[in-house]
């Protein structure tokens, strides 16, 4: 899909394939080389085919590829963190806010009647749920799924495996207000991002025990509240089929049908040309030369949140010596992995300096310091004071009679630019004496059985859609037992921990630009992991459609999509 919003700190997605979905506002494309070369769009870009309504056929299906099938619906328990996942349940579930072009929050109208702060000490939001909403179960919206997900999520119950406490850890207590469907929250240290939480709302029974949290949504969603719901889980076909909800409320949506195919990524372009998916990523060079001059097609471009990272497990093995971290940090040079991912592209990825900021976002500021270029002489001397002993050019350095290597994990279905860039980045580290042995999984075990479980060394994956700046925090916060959280590598520091914390707790944006800031420069040196590139939000879509497409940083209104007449 082409977007996983804000259910969980950051959604995950792997390079080699499409991505995530989700749109809003916004118009204007790009679909001939003209701009090759030229700058990234600017933050606030988008490109959908806008249309009015009334130009849209009634009627017809909208097929998209994912990356796997999904095991684990609920997107804020551990396992459930998965892009695709993510975003099919936010189709399906109250959205109480949708974000505009520019990221910007606005309150839901078809699930809120009015949301606001009305008191500042303590900050004090109350919630007025639209009074038509209901659950697919019968059971109106109120306060207590309010309750029941804060109870959820809030740490203090540990049996609870949440990916992402952040937010909910502030607030003090969730209270029913003049009736069930309002509902006061009030926060015991001031939270900016408080339209964050509660999105999408979910139903008091998921987080009623931790075995509901955990089990009740695995593999299913039982329960919905939205424009669609889900009509068929075919695993043999491996398709997920969204429908209209008959009993919806609000404005009916144009298209009969939503499906989600689990497909090989490598096979996303030949799906797409060979009309069995609508559109796909044509970010990568092979795929854009390949898609760019298909007849009916749109070459459609916005600005998304989309980091391209080298994740860096500091759990295990020769990676948890912070001096190995910093010498594979300085083994790679980022610019030549950008420049392959750009050749032939319409502009030219940007190299990453900052872990929290897009480079076309305000507070953006390169704090790689040290880091930021190859410096194959410091990485040796790095790993000779770690004992890491020299063996000769084009060998793996030894210690107490073991080899330095290291394990790059990889879905099945790496292929193309991604494969490119995992032997690049296993040449320029064999050349500092470090064997990355490339070791390809089943793509449906990559993220539940691997990436959630911190069972590699070395990963290369998508960051996507960290719009609201607290996001961050469970990407690099202090696992807690056996929870990571979202920080699959477990590095974190107590510092830093509280620089982020502090960055939540204020509403003055300066100072929050400022304290993530700070702590970016602090994960840059614990070696936390190497952020290379803000990947490209390049895709093909097919001419007819309206109301879709490149979403920057906006959110999908699927309800709105369609073909045109």
């Amino acid at each position: 899909m082409n977007r996983s919003r804000r259910t969980m700190a950051l959604a995950v997605v792997t390079l080699s394939t499409a991505a995530v979905i989700t749109a809003c506002g916004g118009s204007g494309g790009a679909s001939d080389d003209a701009s090759r070369g030229g700058s990234a769009p600017a933050a606030g870009a988008q490109d959908l085919n806008l249309h009015p309504v009334a130009d849209l056929k009634q009627g017809g299906t909208l097929k998209m590829a994912i990356e796997q099938w999904i095991s684990q619906y609920n997107p804020n328990q551990v396992d459930g963190t998965q892009g695709d996942a993510s975003a099919i349940t936010e189709l399906v579930e109250p959205e109480l806010f949708r974000l505009d072009a520019k990221g910007v929050p606005h309150r839901n109208p078809d699930f809120l009647a009015s949301a606001e702060v009305v008191s500042t000490a303590p900050q004090v939001v109350r919630y007025r749920l639209n009074p038509k909403a209901k659950w697919s179960d019968g059971k109106p919206l109120s306060w207590r799924d309010f309750a029941a997900q804060w109870k959820a999520l809030n740490g203090t119950d540990k049996r609870f495996a949440a990916a992402d406490t952040s937010g909910y850890a502030q607030i003090s207590d969730v209270a029913r207000g003049a009736d069930d469907q309002e509902v006061t929250v009030t926060f015991g240290t001031p939270y900016a991002d408080w339209q964050n939480l509660f999105d999408p709302l979910l139903p008091a029974s998921l987080n009623a025990t931790p075995e509901s949290f955990a089990k009740a949504w695995a593999g299913t969603v039982p329960v919905t509240a939205n424009a669609f719901k889900i009509g068929a889980y075919d695993r043999t076909a491996q398709t997920i089929t969204a429908v209209p909800d008959p009993n919806w409320w609000g404005e009916k949506p144009k298209l009969d049908k939503v499906i989600f195919w689990a497909l090989d990524g490598s096979s996303y372009v030949d799906a797409y040309l060979n009309k069995e998916i609508d559109y796909t990523s044509a970010a990568s060079p092979e795929a854009y030369q390949r898609l760019k001059g298909d007849k009916g097609t749109d070459i459609r471009i916005g600005a998304r949140w989309d980091q391209v990272t080298l994740s860096l497990n500091g759990r295990r093995g020769p990676l948890r010596d912070l001096r190995v971290r910093q010498a594979v940090m300085l083994g790679v040079d980022r610019t030549a992995l950008a420049k392959v991912a750009g050749k032939d592209l319409p502009f030219q990825p940007k190299v990453l300096g900052n872990h929290f900021f897009m480079p076309n976002q305000e507070g953006y500021q390169d704090n790689a310091g040290s880091f930021g270029k190859r410096d194959v002489a410091r990485a040796k001397k790095l790993l000779d004071a770690a004992g890491w002993r020299d063996a000769g050019p084009g060998k793996p350095r030894t210690k107490d009679g073991a080899r330095l290597t290291l394990d790059y994990v990889l879905p099945s279905d790496t292929a193309g630019l991604a494969m490119d860039q995992a032997k690049l980045t296993q040449q320029m580290l064999g050349e500092i004496g470090v064997d990355a042995q490339l070791r390809k999984v089943p793509s449906n075990d990559y993220f539940d059985k691997y990436v959630h479980r911190s069972n590699y060394d070395l990963s290369q994956f998508r960051q996507v859609d960290q719009v609201f700046r607290s996001q961050a925090y469970s990407g690099y916060r202090m696992p807690q037992g056996g929870n990571t959280f979202s920080n699959y590598g477990g590095v974190s520091s107590p510092e830093v921990d509280r620089l982020l914390l502090a960055a939540s707790r204020t509403t003055d944006v300066k100072k929050q630009i400022a304290l993530y800031n700070q702590a970016d420069a602090a994960v840059w040196e614990l070696g936390h992991s190497l952020p290379l590139y803000q990947r490209p939000q390049i895709l093909a879509v097919r001419k007819d459609l309206a109301n879709f497409g490149a979403t920057g940083l906006g959110s999908e209104q699927l309800v709105k999509a369609g073909r045109l007449k």
